[in-house]
């Protein structure tokens, strides 16, 4: 029988044992959600930053109009990306995690017309770049039927804590990288299945939203792993995303409840500036010019990195974050707190 390598680090642990905490404080918070406005909240979100990851621009805005079924003017590829992932996250319950037919119904209605082979293992070879560079170059294609073979077999046979088991699958996914395209979705789609079966509550919590905030983290974690032949690196991140989303989910559930301002803690007079005068989509010298600063490093960790991170602004071209065209504007979190 497979068994993926990886450590189990006294920070995995800790962190394992305050997300088990934390989750106590979730099963609560679904008795009582406000059930249909959280959930919606926390879709979009979810569908917003695992899209964006992969480069589609949409914004949380846009998600949402597609879901209440208007017409939204993008690029019609990631409309349909946006279409795709809706319906596959609706149907989330519906899929067992250690079952192949159910990974490959899967990818096929989140890549369906968008690639050809949609619900396939891909037959060639393939690399995951990074500019113009080879970060990765997966298993050859006539190995990928055993290794997920492997892979699964492992995931239902295992009894590693579940949330130990679905950051390990997580990694050795985006190894395999089983698919042509989409693995990125899927290993952050599945991995959402496996949390959801551990406890329900997890079919809201917008994990993908926290790494689309931290995703250069999130490629360097996965990176360390494959140098080390360990996915501890990747477990411990995944880990600090999941705590993270909680509290995030714990903060927002607040906010819809009425039981605190709408104004966060972590909203710094900074941000809250920054908001006031950021109108449209804004570059960073203009935004700079606008609030009368000079300092390019204060800006970026005062202003630009919390407001992003708090999902209150969000960039005109996520997939790439250091662009010269590189432009900012307000998400729906972000027009609520201007008004």
């Amino acid at each position: 029988m497979y068994k993926p390598p990886f450590t189990l680090t006294s920070k995995i642990l800790s962190l394992v044992a305050d997300i088990s905490e934390a989750v106590g404080r979730l099963t609560v918070l679904s008795e009582r959600e406000q059930d249909f406005k959280l959930r919606r909240v926390n879709r979009i979100r979810t569908i917003q930053g695992s899209l964006a990851i992969e480069g589609n621009t949409l914004s949380t805005d846009q998600i949402t109009a597609i879901l209440d079924g208007k017409r939204v003017i993008a690029p019609l590829r990631e409309v349909k990306e946006a279409h795709n992932a809706l319906a596959v996250y609706e149907r989330l319950a519906d899929w067992q995690p250690s079952s192949n037919n159910d990974l490959l119904a899967a990818h096929r209605e989140l890549m369906l017309g968008l690639v050809e082979d949609a619900g396939m293992y891909r037959q060639g070879g393939v690399g995951v770049m990074s500019g113009d560079k080879v970060v990765h170059m997966a298993p050859q294609g006539d190995r990928v039927p055993k290794l997920m073979a492997d892979l699964l077999a492992w995931l239902e046979s295992n009894d590693d804590h579940p949330l130990i088991a679905s950051c390990v699958f997580h990694y050795e996914f985006e190894f395999i990288h089983p698919f042509s395209d989409g693995n990125g979705r899927m290993g952050r789609l599945w991995q959402s299945l496996l949390l959801s079966k551990w406890n329900i509550s997890f079919v809201n919590i917008p994990v993908e939203s926290l790494i689309h905030q931290h995703q250069g983290e999130y490629y360097q974690a996965i990176n360390q792993s494959t140098i080390k032949s360990d996915s501890a690196p990747f477990i411990e991140f995944m880990l600090v995303m999941i705590l993270d989303a909680i509290n995030s989910f714990d903060a927002l559930s607040d906010e819809l409840d009425g039981d605190s301002p709408q104004v966060t803690p972590q909203v710094s007079p900074q941000v809250k500036n920054l908001v006031q005068y950021l109108n449209g989509d804004m570059g960073r010298d203009e935004l700079q010019k606008a609030l009368g600063l000079s300092d390019r490093k204060s800006f970026r960790e005062r202003y630009i990195k919390p407001a992003l991170e708090n999902g209150i602004i969000e960039m005109t071209k996520p997939d790439k974050p250091n662009s010269r065209l590189q432009k900012y504007r307000l998400t729906s979190v972000g027009k609520n707190l201007k008004d």
